[in-house]
């Protein structure tokens, strides 16, 4: 690793504590505080913008300080990779429609049969994987059709960051939902479908 790597790891390092503190608990309950209900469904508006923003420094700091080229994946293949990485960009979407219950605010701080509970009602990619959210962000770093020294450590980091955030999120499904999340948890893999076999509750709809 170059020293001028040192530029772009340190800023996804406080990029990532930024994102962090945004997506907990803690922060979440200071802003119902102050904003009630209605912070509901804008927060996780305000938490997407957020994360589109302060990403772009990133991209630029690697686009400075790239490194040494390790490969470029030449034409047409290059082009493949990159329609691939927006395929599933606009595929991931449908994990939020799929399960926009997880993402309120009420629901998330509530505890399992309290008035601002949801049922688990897992639909959709979610009969199938249960982060759909990991498996999209591994694929959007990896199906990158060049590589450089700089860029790869910085997906290495992304790759243990989303791994640990994943483990971290599933902590905070089960308290949100309880006794049906782990029965749930034991029968869907964590990313991988496995052949055909689908949640046995799930909703068709």
């Amino acid at each position: 690793m170059q020293y001028d790597a040192l530029y772009p790891v340190l800023y996804f390092i406080g990029f990532a504590a930024l994102h962090s503190f945004l997506a907990s608990l803690t922060a979440k309950r200071a802003a119902r505080r102050r904003f009630g209900d209605r912070v509901d469904p804008w927060y996780p508006v305000f938490f997407s913008a957020i994360s589109a923003v302060t990403v772009l420094p990133l991209a630029a700091l690697l686009a400075i300080f790239p490194g040494r080229v390790l490969y470029v994946i030449p034409a047409p293949w290059f082009w493949l990779f990159v329609f691939a990485q927006i395929v599933v960009g606009i595929g991931s979407l449908r994990a939020f429609l799929d399960a926009p219950h997880r993402f309120l605010i009420r629901a998330q701080l509530a505890k399992p049969q309290s008035p601002d509970s949801f049922a688990l009602a897992a639909r959709g990619i979610y009969c199938r994987i249960r982060d759909p959210f990991l498996l999209s962000g591994f694929l959007l770093i990896w199906l990158t059709p060049f590589m450089t020294e700089n860029l790869l450590v910085v997906y290495l980091l992304i790759t243990v960051y989303l791994f640990l955030g994943s483990l971290h999120w599933e902590s905070r499904l089960v308290f949100q939902f309880g006794q049906a999340y782990l029965a749930y948890k034991n029968e869907v893999p964590r990313m991988i479908p496995r052949g055909r076999k689908r949640w046995r509750e799930c909703e068709h709809r």
